[in-house]
């Protein structure tokens, strides 16, 4: 599309053009001047030649046709101008200007510039005919498109089927001149295979609860075995078989290996003492030295440690002294600017005829009175002060907590305690409630002649802890009334310590007790928490010491 001034630009220069054209023509043709058609009855002037009858009527037809086809011309350009409004704003609507232009460039055979409108789109007339057929203006049939479908589904149906003719034709017509095309193998379209109901067989899940049962009465024996096994002691003697070495040899004798060594020898070797090591390959043994990987401590224990300072008694009384003294001097010099008023003699009983004199001596009674009345004074005002610095119970609460509780940034330190024997629930309550005063986190589990206590918190929290449990509480019951089964184990109840140390940050919540029928829900215990070897050390710890009983 052109711009109204492109158009305007092209105008000019058409006209310009048309104007040289005229001036070439001019010079070169001169045009014949017109004449006058002289009518039969007058003559020609000056002499002059008339015309003939015949050769007027010719200039009459060519005048009149010329005439005619500028009128059609005219008509033409006005009706286009008509039908499409757009030329009139490109021409610039400058008037019959234009129309005259455009008249003289048909006139004189020259193409007048084309402008491109858009047009505007306008429905077909539907023309039948007898047969009820669609045909055109000039009577031939017109072929009508056909609707094509509209929803996503019914184009992607479309779309499949004509991919799949597609897909029919090309290998027919690309591979078969090949000669590497072999007619007897069959092409398949690749197609999304459709989705289909998938039924299960019969007698599956049967089967997978069957297999389900079976597992619970396995399960079921093994426990019921772990519980015998617990009982007649055969559990402790295997767990120790794991622990001790085999003492097959009598004593004195010295044997081919000792067990230690035998992790680095082959599986299938038989010992004799004559064998030979000397092509023996040794599980692990090189000629490099192996060095442990150096593991940073959990805590940075490197960092100097700063003490405060501490004064003696001594030094105390004098700094006390200082500090009074030069607040007593501050008071002094606003007294002596007169910003505060000088304070009251502060007179007694004691110091009342020293300080009043005459006054006491007049009026002993009344200078009682006042006296006793600033001492009084004195006595609230001292009392309100001390009431003012009391911390509530709130905030005496605060400290006492902010004083328990210690700072663990650096580390926290964690104990491990066994007892033999954790079914008093007096002990249980003492355990429980120090704990939880003392701020410490940790948990018990008990389990038969297994009862681990773990703790962890400040140093000071700790060691009172510590003092609780191996000197406060007395683990044994001699005085029992009841006579149970474990009487043996209540008299000879005893805890122990088996280990302490730091860690990096708490593994347990509040104090719980955890109730631990067997080995295995114990470990998991643990183990859920990161610390199964707690539990490791503790239950060897009891095996070896039932067998050396």
């Amino acid at each position: 599309m052109l711009t109204k001034m492109q158009i305007k630009q092209m105008m000019e220069a058409a006209t310009k053009q048309i104007e040289e054209r005229k001036k070439q023509l001019s010079f070169r043709l001169p045009l014949p001047t017109p004449q006058l058609l002289p009518t039969p009855s007058a003559p020609s002037a000056g002499g002059a030649p008339s015309i003939a009858p015949s050769q007027a009527a010719t200039f009459m037809n060519d005048a009149i046709e010329k005439a005619r086809k500028a009128a059609e011309l005219q008509a033409r350009i006005q009706s286009q101008l008509a039908m499409k409004p757009g030329i009139l704003g490109a021409l610039g609507n400058t008037g019959p200007h234009n129309l005259v232009a455009l008249a003289n460039l048909h006139a004189m055979g020259i193409a007048p510039p084309k402008v491109e409108v858009k047009e505007v789109n306008k429905p077909t007339p539907l023309i039948l005919d007898e047969m009820g057929r669609t045909v055109d203006a000039t009577g031939k049939e017109v072929e009508l498109t056909h609707r094509m479908p509209t929803l996503k589904a019914n184009i992607r149906a479309v779309k499949r089927e004509q991919f799949r003719q597609q897909l029919k034709e090309k290998p027919g017509e690309d591979l078969e001149s090949t000669s590497y095309f072999d007619q007897r193998v069959f092409i398949t379209p690749a197609q999304r295979p459709r989705r289909s109901f998938k039924f299960h067989e019969q007698g599956r899940f049967e089967k997978i609860a069957q297999r389900i049962r079976t597992k619970a009465q396995l399960e079921k024996l093994q426990t019921e075995i772990a519980q015998a096994a617990k009982k007649t002691g055969i559990q402790a003697s295997t767990k120790l078989a794991l622990i001790a070495p085999k003492k097959d040899l009598g004593e004195g004798d010295v044997p081919i290996i000792e067990w230690w060594d035998s992790y680095v020898l082959p599986s299938n070797i038989v010992l004799t003492p004559e064998e030979k090591f000397d092509d023996v390959e040794f599980f692990g043994v090189t000629n490099l030295v192996e060095h442990p990987a150096q593991i940073s401590p959990p805590v940075d224990t490197d960092k100097p440690v700063t003490l405060g300072v501490y004064l003696t008694k001594k030094e105390q009384k004098k700094l006390r002294r200082q500090t009074r003294r030069e607040a007593q001097k501050e008071l002094q010099e606003k007294v002596r600017l007169g910003l505060m008023p000088p304070p009251e003699p502060k007179v007694r009983i004691s110091n009342l005829m020293r300080v009043l004199g005459t006054e006491a001596v007049q009026d002993p009674t009344k200078v009682e009175a006042h006296v006793r009345a600033q001492m009084a004074k004195r006595q609230k005002a001292h009392e309100e002060a001390n009431a003012a610095r009391k911390l509530t119970a709130e905030q005496r609460k605060e400290k006492k907590v902010k004083k328990l509780k210690e700072d663990l940034t650096h580390g926290v330190h964690i104990a491990v305690y066994r007892i033999r024997n954790l079914h008093n629930p007096a002990k249980k309550f003492k355990v429980e409630a120090n704990a939880n005063q003392l701020y410490l986190t940790g948990t018990v589990v008990l389990h038969k002649d297994v009862n681990i206590v773990v703790v962890e918190g400040g140093p000071k929290s700790q060691k009172k802890f510590k003092k609780l449990m191996m000197h406060r509480i007395k683990w044994e019951e001699h005085n029992t009334k009841r006579d149970d089964g474990d009487d043996d184990t209540k008299r000879n109840n005893k805890c122990w310590l088996i280990w302490e140390g730091t860690a990096k940050e708490r593994s347990f919540g509040d104090m719980k007790f955890k109730q631990c029928p067997t080995e295995n829900m114990a470990r998991e215990h643990f183990k859920k928490h990161g610390t199964e070897h707690y539990w490791d050390l503790a239950l060897s710890q009891s095996v070896l010491e039932t067998t050396d009983d």
